[in-house]
């Protein structure tokens, strides 16, 4: 008489679990790795001032930290690129590559294996989502100043909440963004500390490498 084994949903389950943990071990070790030998003082400035950039955004939703320029410039091109394409891509494409472009920043870092490039993309990130939540919160006040290549700009999601019928949604969709904003750029603070910490407990090979 046989013995019955495990059915396969329990199996499955058990092994995404296992799979998960395995992952997590195996990138835990290559970023020990990568961090060996590697120098921590000069990133430390980096990261103290993105922590104090998440903290003003946090207290005041008009700030701008040194990327704001660069977000500002990405919006613009995302209008541009996509403008072609019709209204609601063209308009819509401002927002899409303000968030593209640090998302594609950190992802292209993660394949260099570049961990304190990716904290630091996270974070530019998550300051473009606190730039795009006050955006969205000004939808139905229009009180923000506007910036456009053309004579007469237009109040991106005013428009597009408009045409949708959730204008009155535009602070609770500013709201979820900010909340977004605030849990992506705790995580990456937390990831520049571990990593910074990794690097000064080191005592790797690449004892020279920046």
């Amino acid at each position: 008489m046989g013995v019955a084994g495990p059915a396969p949903g329990v199996a499955a389950s058990g092994g995404r679990p296992r799979a998960a943990s395995e992952a997590w071990r195996r990138w835990r070790r290559d970023a020990e790795d990568w961090c060996a030998g590697r120098v921590w003082i000069w990133r430390a400035p980096v990261l103290a001032y993105l922590g104090w950039a998440g903290v003003r955004h946090l207290t005041d939703p008009l700030f701008q930290s040194l990327f704001g320029g660069i977000t500002l410039g990405v919006h613009e091109l995302g209008h541009l690129l996509l403008g072609p394409f019709g209204a609601w891509p063209g308009i819509a494409g401002g927002s899409l590559a303000q968030i593209a472009a640090p998302a594609a920043a950190a992802w292209i870092l993660g394949r260099q294996r570049d961990y304190f490039g990716v904290a630091v993309g996270a974070a530019w990130l998550a300051f473009s989502l606190f730039g795009l939540a006050a955006y969205v919160g000004d939808a139905r006040a229009r009180e923000l100043p506007l910036v456009s290549l053309g004579p007469d700009p237009i109040h991106d999601w005013n428009w597009m909440l408009g045409r949708l019928g959730w204008l009155s949604a535009d602070r609770a969709l500013a709201g979820l963004l900010r909340a977004g904003a605030t849990a992506l750029w705790a995580a990456s603070m937390s990831l520049g500390a571990w990593l910074l910490w990794a690097m000064a407990r080191s005592r790797g090979p690449r004892s020279r490498q920046a």
